[in-house]
């Protein structure tokens, strides 16, 4: 992978998130389907923007035994894959089109992964981006600091 140089990365820095490229990213990979009796996958999708630029997108997958995968959880495991771990951005959307916030395990995991994770935005609503500290707004690692 090519370093960026310090002009690169500022100019990314300074970029607004396009979260319509990322909406129609999360929705293109939506299928809905059973998978097995006890199991379906694609009712909800979605898409993480990199700080590097790339976009991983994933699809939510249910099972009976609550042993399912949320759909961050599975873009990131792609982003991861392919050798990433920070996010600039992400949103999911479901079947019926509408934004829908991350869960609180979702949350908690996209933190975890990279330190800046924290400053990632997440389109939560229409009209609506925050960030990713701001939904974890009592922090457990704040505890370890002090």
């Amino acid at each position: 992978m090519i370093a960026k140089t310090a002009r690169e990365e500022t100019e990314m820095a300074n970029k607004p998130i396009d979260f319509d490229l990322l909406y129609r990213e999360a929705a293109r990979v939506m299928r809905p389907r059973q998978l097995s009796q006890s199991a379906t996958a694609g009712d909800v999708g979605a898409a993480l923007l990199t700080a590097d630029g790339n976009i991983y997108v994933g699809v939510w997958i249910d099972t009976a035994c609550s042993m399912g995968f949320c759909v961050e959880h599975a873009a990131a495991a792609a982003m991861l894959t392919a050798g990433e771990n920070q996010v600039a951005a992400m949103i999911a959307v479901d079947s019926a089109g509408e934004i829908i916030p991350p869960c609180g395990r979702c949350r908690e995991f996209i933190s975890q992964l990279a330190d800046d994770n924290l400053d990632c935005l997440v389109k939560v609503g229409p009209s609506t981006v925050v960030s990713l500290r701001e939904l974890l707004p009592y922090d457990w690692r704040q505890t370890l600091k002090s």
